[in-house]
């Protein structure tokens, strides 16, 4: 904890305390106006991670909506402020001139941000595999993030899942992240034809993984806590809970009977255990987690924690798919990412039964 709270003030230098402070300071503020400004945006977070976290009355969860909207922003801010230094330090550019630029910039691109989040992309995967005598095609969505996204959200979501007409739909973790989230408030998936496979992500477990995997499981969902099922003879789908351990795949699936007649595959969270998959002789495995930073230049911050971040990966004869997350957290906001809906289209191999996309 004092680790996290160490490197959460460093970063609160950089991202609110110095914008705010430069930025008044080029506007003449008063101390009045500078205290008033200040000391609500710099400690947002804290109220919002800690002391609203649990508080569900419409003030709070706006209070906590401009939290995520000025986190999400901050980047921003910090290189329009960093920019407006140069322009100030050379004459070009007046402090009232700085002041209403940085503002009008970090504002556009706030919006911009939160309009990419709200409409996901169908990103198509077209494969081939020898185990396969039929096609089969189906859709993974992952990190929806319902708690920091409304219900609706995953309504919208289900909706394009539904067009799509997958044979079955995949959901590898972060689905649930609050408090309060309702069987009601996922009944959208009673509407999904076709089996819908689940498997835990890091969320879940802060929110009471049990109580939602019953919640799922009365929707009809097929939750696979270590656990394997076929969907047809050719096709078996493998749930492994997710672990903050770099060897939860390689453990666990020892404890699997993997079909090696089928086409394996593999629903984990986190984009780790590759090598482990392909030594088990895992087909596909798919993974979310990362959101590949949601908002730049976080993602440069991802990239030191992981090794493969988004899109397609292979190792001998597995291959593993990153989705960037269908949904956001924290802020609803994208900014050099893209919120993503993934469509896998599987042909036996030789044949091209799917149109190329």
């Amino acid at each position: 904890m004092s680790k996290f709270l160490l490197a959460t003030l460093l970063l609160h230098i950089p991202l609110y305390i110095y914008p705010i402070l430069r930025l008044c300071y080029w506007a003449e503020s008063p101390l009045w106006l500078t205290l008033l400004i200040f000391i609500p945006l710099v400690s947002s977070q804290y109220m919002s991670r800690f002391y609203l976290r649990k508080k569900n009355s419409v003030w709070t969860k706006l209070l906590r909506r401009f939290a995520d909207f000025y986190l999400g922003v901050s980047p921003v801010l910090l290189i329009s402020t960093l920019l407006a230094e140069i322009f100030v330090g050379f004459h070009m550019v007046t402090f009232g001139t700085a002041v209403t630029s940085v503002i009008a910039i970090t504002v556009i691109l706030g919006i911009v941000a939160t309009m990419a989040a709200l409409s996901p992309m169908v990103k198509t995967i077209t494969l081939s595999s020898g185990k396969l005598t039929a096609p089969v095609r189906f859709v993974q969505i992952t990190d929806v993030h319902i708690g920091s996204r409304k219900p609706a959200f995953l309504d919208r979501v289900v909706h394009i899942v539904n067009e799509l007409k997958p044979d079955f739909l995949c959901i590898t973790g972060d689905l649930i992240d609050g408090q309060g989230v309702s069987e009601d408030d996922l009944k959208s998936f009673k509407s999904v034809v076709g089996p819908i496979y689940f498997t835990i992500g890091n969320h879940e477990k802060y929110e009471g993984v049990e109580a939602i995997a019953r919640r799922l499981e009365n929707l009809g969902v097929k939750v696979l806590r270590n656990a394997e099922t076929h969907f047809t003879k050719e096709l078996q789908v493998i749930g492994i809970d997710d672990m903050d351990d770099a060897n939860q795949v390689a453990v666990q699936l020892e404890k699997q009977t993997l079909d090696k007649d089928a086409f394996v595959l593999l629903l984990y969270h986190r984009p780790r255990g590759l090598k482990a998959a392909a030594d088990a002789g895992v087909d596909l495995m798919l993974s979310g987690h990362t959101h590949n930073g949601q908002i730049m230049p976080f993602n440069l911050v991802v990239n030191r924690v992981f090794d493969m971040i988004k899109g397609l990966y292979e190792h001998a004869e597995t291959k593993l798919y990153v989705s960037q997350g269908t949904g956001t957290w924290g802020p609803i906001m994208r900014l050099g990412t893209r919120s993503e809906i993934t469509l896998f289209e599987i042909s036996p191999a030789q044949e091209s039964l799917f149109p190329s996309r």
